[in-house]
C-alpha cells in the first residue's frame, strides 16, 4: 500500500515527539518506539495500492495550496481495530477541502475495496497519532492526557508525501513544473 501524507511544521512536530517521549517513558504505547528512519509525526489522508500517474497528476495539484495551517482542537482515542492515543486537527473547510481532493485522487484509480473507509470523507478523522497498539483500552485511563505535553494550538501542515509500507520507501510529492 502506498499512504498519502502531510508532514508538519518544526515546531509542531518537535511538540509531538515530545508527547512521543513522555508516554514512552510512561511505559505507555508510543510512537517513539518505532525506530524507522521514515517514523515522523504526520497526518495520514488516505491509502491506496499504487500511485499511478492519474494519481500522482491530481496529487501535484494538491501541493500548491501547501503550507496549511490548522488547529489542535486536544486528546481524542480511537479504538478501530487498534488503540490510538492523538491529538485531533480541526476539520476546516481549507483541510476537509484539500482531503476530499486526495480521496477523490486516490479513488479515481484504484479499486474500491483496497480503499480504507475510515479514509473516505465524511468518516476521516483529522489527527496526528502520539500512541497505538493492539491492546484494546490500553489509553482508557484518564490520567494519561495529564502525561502529555499541551498541543500546539495551530499546525502547519507543510509537504504531502506517500509511503510505501512494503519497500519503506518515502516519496515527497511536489507540484509539476
Amino acid at each position: 500500500m502506498r499512504t498519502v501524507e502531510l508532514l508538519l511544521d518544526e515546531a509542531a512536530e518537535q511538540a509531538v515527539r515530545e508527547a512521543w517521549r513522555r508516554l514512552a517513558d510512561a511505559g505507555l504505547p508510543s510512537q517513539a518506539r518505532h525506530r524507522s528512519p521514515t517514523n515522523s509525526p504526520h497526518v495520514t489522508l488516505a491509502a491506496c495500492p499504487e500511485l499511478t500517474a492519474p494519481i500522482r497528476w491530481e496529487l501535484a495539484q494538491v501541493t500548491t495550496i501547501l503550507p496549511l495551517p490548522v488547529r489542535c482542537t486536544g486528546v481524542v482515542r480511537f479504538e478501530r481495530p487498534t488503540s490510538v492515543l492523538a491529538w485531533a486537527l480541526e476539520l476546516d473547510s481549507a483541510l476537509a477541502g484539500l482531503h476530499r481532493r486526495v480521496w477523490e485522487a486516490v479513488a479515481s484509480d484504484s479499486p474500491p475495496r483496497t480503499l480504507n473507509p475510515f479514509h473516505e470523507p465524511g468518516l476521516w478523522a483529522p489527527h496526528i497519532t502520539l500512541g497505538r497498539t493492539r491492546r484494546a483500552g490500553a489509553f482508557a485511563d484518564r490520567r494519561v492526557p495529564e502525561l502529555l505535553p499541551t498541543p500546539p494550538l495551530s499546525v502547519r501542515l507543510t509537504t504531502l508525501r506517500s509511503y510505501d509500507t512494503e519497500t519503506g520507501a518515502l516519496e515527497v510529492l511536489e507540484p509539476r513544473p
